[in-house]
């Protein structure tokens, strides 16, 4: 009898500076954490910078942390601040 493996759950907190509101991150970001399967939320910060929360599975949410270091195509990243998160949620929202 094989067991099936079972990968670890993640839960962080994203800081996004750079050029990122604007320019589709929200939107954008919403549609790659539905297609990763990943759940929490995004939103604009009043100082400039887009904060996610992201929950699943532990290479769906390191997924997503690589395409934030990008974006979408309008999008400069300058850096993400990587943080835990302790919240829980039911799919992927665009909060603010």
């Amino acid at each position: 009898m094989t067991i099936p493996s079972v990968s670890p759950q993640k839960k962080l907190r994203l800081v996004i500076h750079g050029h990122v509101q604007g320019v589709f991150f929200r939107v954008s970001m919403h549609s790659e954490a539905q297609r990763l399967g990943v759940s929490g939320w995004v939103r604009n910060c009043s100082d400039g910078t887009v904060e996610a929360a992201a929950h699943g599975d532990s290479a769906a949410v390191d997924a997503l942390v690589r395409w934030a270091q990008c974006g979408p195509e309008l999008a400069h990243v300058e850096r993400v601040e990587i943080g835990l998160d302790d919240g829980s949620y039911s799919g992927f929202e665009v909060i603010g």
